[in-house]
């Protein structure tokens, strides 16, 4: 053996012998223990604004009411109440079986039922009515998505379909007992063969003279009823959709009510149901599967407001045009894609809220030698991860308020609007909504991952956002099939352009300058000048190269399918240029001050990381590199302009201490020994 190796290791081998002292040299310093300091106690977080206003601002509406039902929740052991370092909070139990949480969502609806909140959701009339129902609908999104889902398909969607497709007949019966839940409703529209495309659906009725009686069936597999909240357990009534065949023509989708339970809780004859199952989230929600065996039931089931059936068998309706009574068959929609997007914005916030704070109060790493740790949000880096997105909240809840508004006062002219607008907020919040979700849960490291700590939970329970009422990506390509018929429509008749914000389109093309400074870039005109130039020469590219593949012998369906690319990026301007424009106009009608200063600033972020991100601006050549480089450059100089005041605008939320989780707050203490005890 090597002499030198025999050296080496007889070496080691003496110094692990060894208890001489180490010398000071090798000794590490001491570092004190962390301790909480809550942010509110910090001077770099500043508070320049009237924080209150702030909130009045973003929640647009019915702020008593709300903190009314947040009070409601929270007092209640209903609600898996629990204190934490003597902070109390609810959230639901997601340790629970499937089974269990089912049972909690309907001790929950019986609870709120019995204080009054669901008061006037159906029976009440005007836009008063329906903002106090949108408000209180959003409170409970906020402690749990099954709870909002379950009341949302029961009111929203039975109820708004018995409401808007029915008649007093209906009305008479119907509403009211939905409303006091003495009965239980849901909505079978999708099925396992076809769910965005809901003209293709298979299930068939048809109607038999004789009886007076319409007859339902599911004719194959691919027709059964899929995902239908509330069929599984505890609906007693469904809305079918189904194609209405009579005397063997199809007149197409046509909407009817029938009983699948009986008040015990039966399944009725000719009736089958069978679960769906297990799910990322929101299995406080019964979702079934329904198959119709010939089942009969009365004419008068018939929701016709749209369209009718005599007893003798004739077809009636005063919409000749298949697709305008199509889209008639769809309206309850609307007010589900409304909710969708609104309750995303509000959990973006409340993940935004809890990830903001945590990072005023985390440190990592130091920068000098010996020096302290650094605050997380002190870092540029972690500012942008988080405060463009709070910039993009900010944004999204002026447009989310401004959809409300058109909703609540719809006329039949608003309803194309209506439908447009909601389906453009609805893709672009719920896909903003899981991106906020996944950056706040990194930012939060591992305390992200915990449950309690709800971000990460929140991921499985909001990822169906862009799936429910309609995939995002047929709903973005929907939009600009709309955007084009307008603009089809404006070239023919040489009309000018108006309604959908499209007026810009009327005048000159804006002309972005060659060089650009740091007060132009921040400047509201530069930026809507530039999302205009975007949307108008996207839509005339679109126009273009539908039209060049019509030429090479492509139907007009098949064009359009074919320039999915612009179509996407057309979608995306539109919706983006609609929320920046809400925006400008929210902080226009502010008188001068801290509060219209800071909203300035978040526009700018708004505006400016919308441009950084989409390929669009250089592809198509809207702003040179250059422009591009200065543009991207102002982010991380807004960012450090909103650092002081991250606190003050996630407080601006309003939301209460108890709809947040542990880690905003005292995080050491709420991991400590003594904790874990309890």
């Amino acid at each position: 053996m090597d002499t030198n190796r025999i050296s080496r290791r007889t070496k080691i081998l003496t110094n692990h012998l060894r208890h001489d002292p180490p010398t000071s040299t090798t000794i590490l310093q001491h570092n004190a223990c962390l301790c909480y300091s809550p942010p509110e106690l910090s001077e770099s977080n500043l508070v320049t604004f009237d924080v209150r206003e702030m909130r009045k601002l973003l929640d647009g509406h019915n702020l008593e009411e709300r903190d009314w039902l947040f009070g409601l929740i929270i007092q209640s052991g209903l609600f898996n109440r629990r204190e934490v370092d003597g902070r109390v909070f609810v959230s639901p139990d997601y340790n629970q079986s499937m089974e269990q949480q089912r049972e909690m969502t309907m001790k929950r609806i019986a609870y709120l039922l019995d204080r009054g909140v669901f008061r006037g959701w159906l029976t009440g009339d005007g836009p008063q009515e329906e903002l106090r129902k949108l408000a209180l609908h959003e409170v409970i999104g906020m402690y749990d998505h099954s709870l909002a889902v379950k009341l949302g398909v029961h009111i929203f969607l039975w109820g708004g379909a018995v409401k808007f497709l029915g008649t007093k007949r209906h009305h008479d019966k119907w509403l009211r007992a939905t409303e006091n839940y003495d009965m239980k409703g849901c909505f079978a529209m999708s099925e396992l063969g076809h769910g965005s495309n809901v003209r293709g659906i298979e299930t068939i009725t048809t109607y038999d003279p004789t009886t007076g009686e319409f007859v339902i069936n599911t004719p194959c597999e691919s027709a059964q009823k899929y995902w239908i909240g509330g069929a599984a357990n505890h609906a007693t009534h469904t809305i079918v959709f189904s194609q209405l065949n009579i005397n063997g023509s199809n007149q197409g989708v046509h909407a009817f009510i029938a009983q699948i339970r009986d008040f015990d809780g039966n399944i009725c004859p000719n009736i089958r149901i069978a679960e769906c199952g297990h799910k990322i989230g929101l299995n406080g929600v019964d979702n079934g599967r329904i198959w119709f065996d010939n089942v009969r039931i009365p004419r008068e089931n018939l929701l016709n407001s749209v369209a009718d059936v005599s007893p003798s068998g004739e077809y009636l309706s005063a919409i000749k045009n298949t697709d305008q009574r199509f889209a008639a068959f769809l309206a309850p929609l609307t007010s589900g894609r409304v909710t969708i997007a609104v309750s995303s914005v509000y959990i973006s916030k409340i993940s935004l809220a809890i990830a903001i704070r945590y990072a005023l109060t985390r440190r990592a790493f130091s920068i000098a030698p010996n020096g302290p740790e650094v605050l997380l949000l002190d870092y540029p880096s972690h500012q942008q991860r988080l405060l463009p997105l709070l910039a993009k909240i900010y944004a999204m809840s002026f447009a989310s308020i401004e959809l409300k508004m058109m909703y609540v006062n719809r006329t039949p002219e608003s309803n194309k609007a209506i439908h447009i607008v909601s389906s453009a907020y609805k893709a672009t919040f719920t896909w903003n909504n899981m991106r906020t979700l996944q950056e706040c849960r990194e930012a939060c490291g591992g305390q992200g991952i915990k449950t309690e700590n709800r971000i990460g939970q929140f991921k499985g329970e909001y990822d169906v956002h862009s799936t429910f009422e309609g995939d995002n990506n047929v709903l973005m390509q929907q939009i600009s099939k709309a955007l084009l018929a307008e603009y089809i429509a404006c070239q023919t008749k040489n009309k000018p352009f108006k309604g959908l914000g499209l007026e810009h389109m009327n005048k000159s093309c804006p002309v972005i300058p060659s060089q650009l400074t740091s007060s132009t870039i921040q400047s509201s005109e530069f930026q809507i000048d530039l999302f205009h130039l975007r949307e108008r020469d996207l839509l005339k590219r679109f126009a273009e190269e539908v039209s060049e593949h019509q030429s090479q012998g492509n139907s007009k369906e098949s064009a359009f399918i074919l320039s999915y690319q612009l179509a996407e990026d057309l979608g995306r301007a539109f919706s983006e240029r609609a929320i920046l424009k809400t925006f400008m106009e929210a902080e226009s009608a502010l008188p001068a001050g801290s509060l219209k200063d800071v909203l300035g600033l978040l526009r700018s972020l708004y505006a400016l990381i919308s441009v950084d991100e989409d390929a669009a601006f250089l592809r198509y050549g809207y702003l040179s590199t250059e422009n591009a480089s200065a543009v991207r450059k102002e982010v991380p100089k807004l960012c450090a302009e909103l650092r002081p005041h991250a606190l003050a605008l996630v407080n601006s939320f309003g939301i209460p201490d108890a709809f947040l989780s542990p880690i905003a707050y005292n995080w050491i203490e709420s991991n400590s020994w003594s904790t874990a005890q309890n």
